[in-house]
């Protein structure tokens, strides 16, 4: 409906004004109609009329329009517009648009680094991505969900110096002892990280270690790494495998380098300039600031590694159109300096290229560094929610589906880009804006068609409180694609828990199994299910049938 309205009031304006306009639609308030806009407020300025005189006779143009029961002028030059009951029950059961058909779109999240626990910022990311790349999918594009892990560099030498020393000091101490636990590869990351600041001795032989990394020519290194990055990926999968979130393919920064390294040494001159040995690009001419691309002993830094993972990716999958990489917000600035040097390499690339940022992800402990050996894995954070969950629902039929739905919607119901504080006792409450407030109002409407045997409904009217609840369900299909083109998944955990809302309100006044119209009323429960089930599983949220 809503093109066929935008479509209308495009013609009325060409007709009466001779103007081409791309008007755009609101839902107001519920007294004020189904759909409004704007579009008198734009035209004023080129016809230097009130937008009330426009709005008036762009009203009395659009009187005839099928499906508009009613409009009316508001305020300065409102249009709103009241559906027929008719054209709400068509929206209810219409097919929704694929805008992104044919599309093939890049998703880079998750990204945590092999020799360290994922923490609950990695988590958050994967959540994040996880969803992003639903909603692109429901609109109609083939995603491909990627990752990459920095699996050289010195913080992977930071831990390997511990390791090593560790295994030096400890007699009979084996390889696999080390790796007995996730917790104790953190822990040597935090220890090589702290050695590297205050000891000048053990930095010199962590920047050796480096040296050797990238080399592979020290056999006792090359299999503490190779062990390393095995286990820990193999760490970061379980994790995965119990959210269900999967990806297509992983890229590493060893992979990256050689094609990084090409090309900034191919563009020196160019776009980077030589200094002091190293090699550098002078970001001020962007209004930004100058970084380090390969260091004065040959090595490549991080924006080198992502010039080369761009490369990767774009030589991997040439047809795709965009490419989205999802991070951290302190990594802005970092990404504004490499995708300005790539600009001057290949623009082409940087047009398909979008940095989306995330906020910290904290606990009452606030915010967390794994160089300081204080981070909160991402593993204790489930066992925690699932502890409380088991506790405050010791006969749940869906205690692992609510654990998951709690953390996943705690994060996804908050606009990407804020920092969270992650609250176990909210994030699992069955009252307020929560996973498991859905997942059981999912339940209940579940449980209510489980009641009835009414067949469909005769054609008729709705009245007050059905239309309310229709208005409501009419707004997903525009939600979605709202979601999707910002790429702001909160839009559709906020809708949920607005629909789960209107639902109780409708609930309160209108009996269901029983009542006179209640096939009617069965078929709106339906749509409301369904869609609870349909938007929870956008954000790969189980719907249960029961709690």
């Amino acid at each position: 409906m809503t093109d066929e309205l935008k479509e209308a009031v495009k013609k009325a304006s060409q007709n009466l004004f001779g103007i081409d306009v791309e008007p755009e639609l609101s839902r107001p308030e519920e007294q004020f109609g189904d759909y409004s806009t704007n579009v008198a407020l734009q035209l004023a300025a080129q016809l230097d009329k009130s937008p009330r005189e426009i709005a008036e006779q762009l009203a009395n143009k659009l009187q005839t329009v099928t499906g508009v029961a009613k409009i009316e002028v508001a305020g300065p030059g409102f249009i709103n517009f009241t559906l027929t009951d008719e054209a709400l029950w068509q929206m209810l059961s219409a097919k929704p648009a694929k805008p992104l058909s044919g599309q093939e779109i890049l998703v880079e999240f998750g990204d945590p680094n092999p020799f360290k626990e994922m923490h609950i910022g990695h988590l958050y990311s994967y959540v994040i991505g996880d969803a992003i790349s639903g909603l692109l999918e429901a609109n109609g594009a083939q995603v491909r969900r990627l990752s990459y892990h920095g699996d050289v560099g010195l913080q992977i030498a930071k831990t390997i110096w511990a390791i090593k020393k560790r295994l030096d000091s400890t007699a009979g101490l084996q390889l696999a002892d080390v790796f007995e636990t996730d917790a104790m590869v953190g822990s040597f990351y935090a220890e090589g990280s702290k050695a590297f600041e205050d000891d000048s001795a053990a930095k010199e032989e962590i920047l050796d270690i480096n040296e050797h990394i990238y080399a592979k020519d020290d056999p006792e290194i090359n299999k503490i790494y190779e062990t390393g990055r095995q286990l820990s990926f193999e760490a970061f999968d379980r994790i995965l495998n119990l959210l269900s979130i999967r990806y297509d393919k992983r890229y590493l920064e060893s992979q990256t380098v050689p094609l990084g390294k090409e090309l900034v040494e191919k563009n020196i001159g160019r776009v980077f300039k030589q200094s002091q040995g190293a090699v550098v690009f002078e970001g001020e001419k962007a209004g930004l600031h100058t970084r380090v691309f390969i260091t004065s002993k040959g090595l490549p830094t991080y924006e080198t590694k992502d010039l080369g993972l761009v490369v990767l990716k774009d030589k991997d999958y040439p047809d795709a159109g965009r490419s989205i990489v999802i991070t951290a917000n302190e990594q802005a600035e970092y990404f504004k300096v490499m995708l300005a040097a790539l600009a001057e390499i290949n623009a082409d690339l940087v047009k398909k290229t979008t940095h989306l940022s995330h906020g910290f992800l904290s606990l009452t402990t606030g915010k967390m560094s794994s160089r300081a050996g204080n981070i909160y894995a991402a593993m204790d954070l489930l066992l925690a929610v699932k502890d409380a969950v088991h506790e405050q629902y010791p006969d749940s039929l869906a205690k692992k589906e609510v654990t998951f739905g709690a953390v996943k919607y705690a994060f996804l119901k908050h606009r990407l880009g804020s920092d969270i504080v992650f609250d176990i006792k909210e994030s699992i409450s069955l009252e307020g804006n929560s996973g498991p407030y859905l997942q059981y109002a999912h339940a209940r409407a579940s449980n209510i068609l489980a009641k009835s045997q009414a067949g469909e409904p005769e054609p008729q009217d709705f009245d007050p409180s059905e239309r309310s609840l229709a208005r409501k369900l009419s707004e997903y299909p525009e939600v979605v694609a709202k979601a999707a083109a910002e790429l702001m998944p909160h839009h559709v955990a906020n809708y949920l828990y607005e629909l789960a809302q209107a639902f109780n309100r409708f609930y309160e006044v209108s009996r269901v199994v029983g009542d006179p119209r209640e096939a009617l009323r069965l078929q709106l429960v339906k749509i409301y299910r369904d869609i609870l089930a349909d938007g929870l599983k956008l954000l790969n949220i189980e719907p249960p049938e029961k709690m």
